[in-house]
């Protein structure tokens, strides 16, 4: 090749480094953008996953099964009992044994918070994830003829929760949501806990679940039914 042939391609190469060179620093540009902005991103992501309903006078305040260490569900459900915008407080939990299960435990905790014994209604029943309590306390709702109710659940689980539940309850029975503070996640600082973001990465991920079983109709009759349970009082079991 030639001096003067190479000196004919060599612009074409100088403008093609140039052009990379400023890919390259553009792409450094949003990267330390990026950088500098992640706190404000990530508690935007944070903030926006917490729901919250303006809440109205409903026919019953369902706390939601798996309350954490410190019980702050049951605390906000007596916080929202106390406004006067429920009757009674239902306390949904798990069995643990055929004589006992985390019902029984959040009655506890309701009691010492101060919601009279005869205030609470216990609902005891199999669910192992957020739909199929959904659908065992939407058979007590269909049961007790109730028309509204206000939901009460962890911070980060209220958006799932918001999700499924207006989904599985009848369209006539008006749900409203609201999240308890959990000592375990700041939306406002959720990144700087382990604990914290493994609760909002499982969320997301059961989120998609949720939306996934929705559109794909998994949603069959539901059987289950209400019984009172022997010798147990204020108390009914999901069966």
């Amino acid at each position: 090749m030639t001096l003067r042939g190479w000196q004919r391609q060599d612009p074409s190469q100088s403008g093609g480094i140039l052009f990379s060179l400023a890919a390259l620093v553009g792409i450094l540009i949003v990267l330390v953008a990026l950088y500098l902005a992640r706190h404000p991103i990530l508690r935007q992501l944070g903030e926006s996953w917490v729901v919250e309903d303006t809440l109205e006078r409903s026919d019953a305040i369902l706390v939601l099964s798996d309350d954490n260490f410190y019980a702050d569900r049951a605390t906000r459900a007596t916080q929202v009992y106390r406004q006067g915008l429920g009757p009674i407080v239902v306390a949904s939990g798990r069995r643990l044994r055929p004589y006992a299960g985390i019902a029984e435990l959040m009655e506890h905790d309701l009691i010492e918070r101060g919601v009279p014994k005869d205030k609470i209604l216990r609902v005891a029943h199999d669910s192992d994830n957020t739909r199929e309590e959904a659908k065992a306390l939407a058979e007590v709702a269909r049961q007790k003829k109730w028309r509204s109710v206000i939901v009460v659940t962890s911070n980060y689980h209220t958006r799932r929760a918001r999700y499924i539940f207006t989904h599985i309850f009848p369209a006539d029975v008006r749900v409203q949501i609201t999240g308890a503070h959990d000592g375990d996640f700041d939306p406002e600082s959720w990144w700087e806990k382990r604990i914290s973001i493994k609760k909002l990465v499982r969320e997301m991920a059961g989120m998609m679940v949720a939306i996934w079983e929705q559109h794909v109709g998994s949603d069959n009759a539901d059987k289950s039914q209400v019984i009172v349970a022997p010798g147990a009082g204020n108390a009914l079991a999901v069966v």
